[in-house]
């Protein structure tokens, strides 16, 4: 198979140095793949249609996405409805964090607020390939997941708010979204979290289906993380389970390039045979595919999901799936944003996702202006309604503090006459009675 040569990236390792592309291209196509070179992998089995990408010197710090030919008959199976569902997705998601930044500033929200914009890509791809009682586990910058699994938008700006209309009745916040409605199991404020939540989810639906014999049980697990989150130890042990179980569990790696404040390439080694790491390469040393994927396009990201969905469902196991992306701000609303550099960010900011896919969609005849309009229109709506419905929405009572926190209702905090230990003489004092 021909080598493709790449364009030269716009890149930056921390050495200042540019590096040119190139990379070794593979189609999956339900066939055994042979063994490769020694900086390759031996996969047994392959059942993926998409692209897995085995880049040489290319930094995956502030390197342009290698440029993977595209399975260009997929790519085109899109229909008018689809195309406004993954633009209408992107469009609210982008607003929805905005305007946080906005109530963020003007002392509506407190703690920490983790912003999406950039990365609507991967989100809207994935998640509106999913199926209603599909189940996704998010991180602390789980706004726009939520949005793309049909959470309403005015109960997440409550939650945020700290509402009692709020998705978990305003004690969840920013980083902890959930709704079990929804297949949200939730956002979580420490990296890695998440990741045995989303296996166990997968685990239960083998089980149901496997030993219960129940057939309907064909839903699959999505598990968001970043590229920082991929040293940490549960990364690891949720592959080994979900791969030695073949759970219907996939692992989706937004990797925006900096953990915090952190390069990628000056956290982590390189990968065998690269001048820079690739997460997606440690997928098949657990045996499964591992994906990369330009996290700045929907359709590509749209595509490759989907195929991992089908082979989930079709009980072949796991995938990991490694999707380029960016932020377009700090790491929280609190951070100044002062280490990334200003071309840095001008180069990423110029790939942006939805002006990207809104160009495309118009150019073939998926979209027109009005539709556009119209469907930036009901965002726009949809997102002050949220802030007019969180801002109106009353505060939840104090009682509400010890509710969901203890199994026995009888126990230690509500008193044998049904109130709130706290609202006995000397309980903040500790003298309350509670035997």
């Amino acid at each position: 198979m021909a080598t493709p040569v790449l364009s030269q990236a716009l890149c930056r390792q921390h050495t200042g140095s540019s590096i040119p592309l190139k990379a070794h291209t593979a189609l999956f196509a339900g066939r055994a793949m042979p063994r490769q070179s020694n900086r390759g992998c031996r996969y047994q089995r392959a059942s993926l249609r998409v692209c897995a990408v085995a880049a040489d010197k290319v930094s995956s710090t502030v390197a342009e996405v290698p440029r993977v030919k595209a399975n260009k008959a997929k790519l085109a199976e899109m229909s008018p409805e689809t195309a406004k569902d993954l633009y209408k997705d992107m469009f609210l998601g982008r607003e929805f964090e905005e305007m946080c930044a906005q109530m963020y500033y003007r002392g509506k929200m407190f703690g920490f607020v983790h912003l999406y914009s950039g990365q609507e890509a991967v989100s809207t791809g994935v998640i509106r390939a999913l199926r209603a009682d599909d189940y996704i586990c998010s991180t602390y910058r789980d706004h726009v997941h939520a949005l793309s699994k049909n959470v309403p938008a005015k109960n997440i700006m409550a939650e945020l708010f700290g509402k009692k209309t709020g998705i978990c009745r305003g004690q969840g916040g920013s980083m902890h979204m959930f709704s079990a409605e929804h297949g949200l199991l939730g956002g979580f404020a420490f990296i890695g979290e998440g990741i045995p939540i989303g296996l166990g989810a997968a685990f239960k639906i083998k089980y149901k289906k496997d030993a219960l014999h129940d057939e309907k049980a064909d839903q699959v697990a999505v598990n968001f993380f970043g590229d920082g989150t991929a040293n940490n130890g549960q990364f690891y042990e949720c592959l080994n389970m979900a791969s030695l179980y073949k759970l219907p569990c996939i692992f989706v790696v937004e990797n925006n390039l900096w953990a915090i404040g952190m390069q990628h390439n000056r956290a982590t080694n390189p990968t065998a045979g690269d001048d820079s790491p690739f997460i997606y390469k440690k997928g098949p040393a657990f045996g499964m595919p591992g994906i990369l994927v330009d996290g700045m396009d929907v359709r590509k990201v749209r595509e490759v999901a989907v195929a991992a969905i089908e082979r989930a469902r079709r009980g072949e196991g796991p995938t990991l799936i490694e999707a380029q992306t960016y932020r377009f701000r700090g790491h929280s609303l609190a951070d100044p944003d002062e280490l990334r550099e200003k071309k840095e960010k001008e180069y990423w900011q110029a790939r942006d996702p939805i002006p990207a896919f809104r160009k495309f969609a118009l150019e073939e005849g998926l979209m027109s202006d009005a539709d556009v309009k119209d469907i930036e229109k009901q965002v726009t709506a949809e997102v002050e309604e949220a802030v007019k419905f969180a801002d109106e929405s009353p505060k939840p009572e104090r009682g509400q503090l010890l509710e969901n926190v203890f199994a026995d209702p009888k126990g230690f905090g509500v008193s044998p006459d049904g109130r709130y230990r706290y609202e006995q003489p000397g309980f903040g004092s500790g003298t309350a009675d509670v035997s």
